[in-house]
């Protein structure tokens, strides 16, 4: 009876979301205030349905229902109660479900806090947001039905697929998805301003706490997603530009340009249809990987679904929104009223400059992810595109980028003073210059541009510190006084220099781990030692183990740095009994920010086993860097001046008529 319920639940979602599509916008387009006004309640109720019915998929989950299909399909009941949940989004049907709850949530999100809305904007948002539920639940309803029947009921499940049973997949999925579908509220206050005809400042202050939550959630998937691979695929690696990791750094680039923009336009009212493009593809990019991901198109260990025709509802579903919105934006944009005018150098000049080296990397990644695509479509080649292409045109884009990003925030709006930013950063700069020497020095016979990265790190990182100094008036008044104006900045300044300070962390412990990583492979006995980096490595033993529904033999390994113990690390082979799959479980011992990384490859004829050691210097600055980033954004959606949006418009003061005796 569950399952029923969920189903049902999902067939009165879809009536409940085409209401949404249709009354708010009817009302809008009419000015009936009664239409409009069904809208947040009809949002709400969606909501309701889908949180029911993904219920109901997790309770058959929980349950081992196996007369469900789904469950069937991708789960077994000696799994552990953690991955029996983290099934239900571990396969196609579910996780589209998750989607659609995720897109429902921020609906009704809209309709709840969305108080200060005028009627007319929040009813057309509402009402496209619907017509995605509506796109979205009849792909699930007619194609990919999670709750679909198997009789008889098997006694048993074919269990979940091993790399998926992993604590990385109960936060990496959700987190992204809430990135990913985070933008379709951004879209859709672009569309629906676009209905409207009507982008002003106060529209970029509605979007941008929308763009700044789905910025930050998706940055810390795509760092989940970044450590589940590298420490479960087991070869050591952080980036592989994967397509489907290239899906999901496509529509980063774009939300990273698009708050950007929209500062520049809720500030000095400019760049108005930019930013209404940029906010149009940052959705149409999370669409793209959604395709890439469910339409069987590549092969790829993120990939769900390999069902051609899936992918060819999804196609349209693209068509559809993507033209659509684009076909409404080259009708609207040339009739928008252009904003203020800007010097080239400026703060302004700087997000432009930002924007359009973002929107470049992102334009390559698409090109270097969809071209073997389309050119095996059209001719039948195969060809492959990997790191040698995105390391050189993403990062020489991104470079740029960062050596200017100390810059941007000590530019003045409108016209800008290049000499005297220059000036205040001076010492910044001064102290990179030291430590990039210091490190030249220390790393003598190493790569030549690790010490420049190392320096542009420390200079993104002390130019974010120098931004909050130049803003408190350090060195220019008292040391309480800029002590007390410290105090008194608004978040967003705060969010704004630990947004960049992590992207310095970040690039630091990029140029870290690719400079200066040590690699060994190497057969070794119980009781042989090798060496890796600094460390030495004992094997002591190999011991079988039993899990839940695996067997494992792990190696266990004493760790000595010098001649000094530092403890042990165990690293293991485990094959889950009812796929009959093996895995590599990495042993990783984390020393500072470094990571000692030990995989364990095939038995060797002597006895022995083959094994695969790393040292990775600062390697977890990486993910930490990536988490500071998304910090800064939650910091920056904590100031209270995004939180309650643009003023609400105030009404006129009734003025009493005066009375005879007056």
């Amino acid at each position: 009876m569950i399952p029923e319920t969920g189903h049902y639940a999902l067939v009165l979602a879809l009536a409940v979301a085409l209401l949404q599509t249709v009354l708010p916008i009817w009302g809008a387009r009419a000015n009936d205030a009664a239409l409009m006004r069904v809208g947040p309640t009809l949002a709400v109720a969606f909501a309701g349905f889908v949180s029911l019915s993904f219920a109901a998929l997790v309770a058959a989950y929980v349950q081992s229902d196996f007369s469900v299909l789904n469950v069937y399909q991708n789960s077994h009941s000696d799994m552990p109660l953690l991955y029996k949940v983290t099934s239900t989004w571990g396969n196609h049907e579910g996780s589209m479900l998750l989607w659609v709850l995720v897109l429902a949530l921020f609906g009704a999100m809209v309709a709840l806090f969305g108080t200060n809305l005028p009627a007319r904007l929040k009813a057309n948002v509402l009402g496209v947001q619907g017509s995605i539920g509506v796109a979205f639940l009849l792909f699930i309803l007619l194609t990919s039905n999670p709750f679909l029947r198997v009789s008889p009921a098997p006694v048993e499940g074919q269990d979940l697929n091993p790399i998926l049973q992993d604590i990385g997949l109960a936060v990496h999925p959700p987190l992204l998805y809430l990135g990913y579908v985070g933008f379709s509220i951004t879209f859709a206050f672009a569309v629906a301003a676009l209905l409207d005809g009507r982008i002003d400042a106060a529209w970029a202050r509605w979007v941008r706490p929308w763009a700044l939550a789905a910025w930050a959630f998706l940055t810390v998937g795509i760092a989940m997603g970044s450590y589940w691979a590298y420490y479960e695929l087991g070869w050591g690696g952080w980036w592989f530009w994967d397509p489907v990791e290239n899906a999901s750094l496509m529509p980063w680039f774009a939300g990273t340009a698009l708050i950007h923009s929209a500062v520049v336009m809720e500030k000095r009212d400019a760049l108005k249809v930019w930013t209404v493009l940029l906010a149009i593809l940052a959705f149409s990019l999370s669409l793209l990987g959604t395709f890439l991901v469910r339409s069987g198109v590549l092969t790829s260990v993120h990939a769900f679904a390999t069902d051609p025709r899936r992918g060819v509802f999804i196609l349209a579903i693209l068509v559809a929104f993507i033209g659509g919105s684009l076909f409404l934006f080259a009708l609207r944009a040339p009739l928008l009223r252009q904003g203020g005018i800007f010097a080239p150098v400026s703060r302004e000049g700087a997000l432009v400059l930002n924007n359009l080296l973002l929107t470049a990397a992102a334009a390559a990644v698409f090109v270097g992810t969809l071209y073997p695509l389309a050119l095996e479509a059209w001719n039948g080649a195969k060809i492959t595109v990997g790191p040698p292409y995105f390391n050189l045109t993403v990062g020489a884009l991104m470079l740029p980028v960062v050596a200017v990003m100390p810059f941007g925030p000590l530019l003045a709006w409108k016209r800008g003073d290049i000499a005297g930013v220059a000036q205040r950063l001076m010492l910044a700069c001064g102290l990179a210059i030291v430590i990039g020497l210091g490190v030249a020095y220390a790393e003598h016979g190493g790569p030549a541009l690790a010490p420049v990265g190392v320096g542009l790190a420390a200079f993104v990182m002390l130019g974010a510190v120098a931004d909050l100094a130049e803003r408190a008036g350090v060195g220019r008044v008292p040391a309480a006084t800029a002590w007390a104006r410290l105090r008194g900045l608004p978040r967003a300044a705060f969010g704004t220099a630990l947004a960049h300070a992590g992207i310095g962390i970040c690039l630091l412990g990029i140029v870290a781990e690719t400079s200066w990583s040590s690699e060994r492979i190497a057969g070794i006995q119980p009781g042989g030692t090798i060496s890796v980096g600094r460390y030495e490595l004992t094997l002591e033993r190999m011991e079988p183990r039993t899990g839940p529904n695996y067997r494992d033999v792990a190696g266990v390994f004493r760790i000595r740095e010098g001649g000094v113990e530092r403890g042990t690390v165990t690293s293991s082979k485990r094959l889950f009994l009812a796929r009959n799959m093996p895995t590599t479980e990495a042993g990783i011992r984390t020393f500072g920010f470094g990571q000692l990384y030990v995989s364990l490859g095939d038995e060797l004829a002597n006895g022995g086993i083959g094994i695969r050691a790393y040292w990775k210097p600062l390697v977890t600055l990486i993910w930490l860097g990536a988490v500071v980033m998304a910090l800064g954004g939650v910091l920056s959606l904590s100031d209270r001046r995004l939180r309650v949006g643009a003023p609400r418009p105030a009404k006129a003061r009734r003025v009493p008529a005066p009375s005879p005796a007056e």
